[in-house]
């Protein structure tokens, strides 16, 4: 796991489908993380089409517009592949990143365990979750997810904020299935990061 002050190495990820800006119409261009330029919200989240990451992202869209005028860029990874993930996420405004290996995964040092459905706190945002996706799946708005998960079912959220110079400005684990920062967390960090660094500009 990593702590606010960790130092995250540079990279590129490429998402599943494109987002603003593209070089190319329909081309997906690589996001870079950290971005020199904002902040970056990281999400770890579980299989292609799993109702409860998709009840918490339908708030990351409907908000999105706030988020991205806060400065911060989403960025969402899943452990399934491009082609699961593209039926299930081609509407979303934000990046969606394709990690079936688990590699990010590992590297952040984020989990699998069975506590991500057996803790009661899970139960009640699990069952809203596959009413919700159930009615969303009868009207041809939602795709049922795969049967089989090579990646397993049992997978913790995780979120971490990321400063333009590669720092953590804040992390969280979850502790099960539906424990993960509400757009208003997200909103709050964001503006107590702006201040911290303020008078040095960095994310001004």
């Amino acid at each position: 796991m990593l702590e606010p002050g960790s130092v995250v190495p540079a990279r590129l990820l490429t998402p599943v489908t494109a987002v603003t800006p593209v070089a190319t119409e329909g081309v997906p261009v690589p996001v870079p993380v950290p971005d020199p330029q904002r902040l970056v919200h990281l999400q770890f989240r579980r299989f292609a089409g799993c109702p409860v990451c998709h009840l918490h992202l339908r708030s990351v869209v409907r908000r999105h517009a706030e988020i991205e005028a806060a400065g911060i860029r989403e960025v969402v990874l899943f452990h399934s592949s491009a082609e699961e993930l593209r039926p299930h996420t081609a509407d979303f405004p934000f990046a969606v990143v394709a990690d079936p290996r688990q590699r990010l995964y590992r590297e952040f040092g984020v989990e699998s365990s069975p506590r991500s459905l057996l803790d009661p706190r899970a139960w009640g945002p699990v069952l809203w979750a596959i009413a919700r996706s159930a009615a969303e799946v009868v009207r041809g708005r939602e795709r049922l997810p795969a049967p089989r998960q090579p990646g397993g079912r049992l997978g913790l959220p995780a979120d971490l904020l990321i400063g333009p110079d590669g720092r953590v400005v804040a992390a969280k684990y979850g502790e099960h299935i539906y424990d993960q920062w509400s757009v208003d967390e997200l909103l709050r960090l964001a503006a107590a990061a702006r201040n911290s660094v303020g008078s040095r500009g960095a994310l001004a």
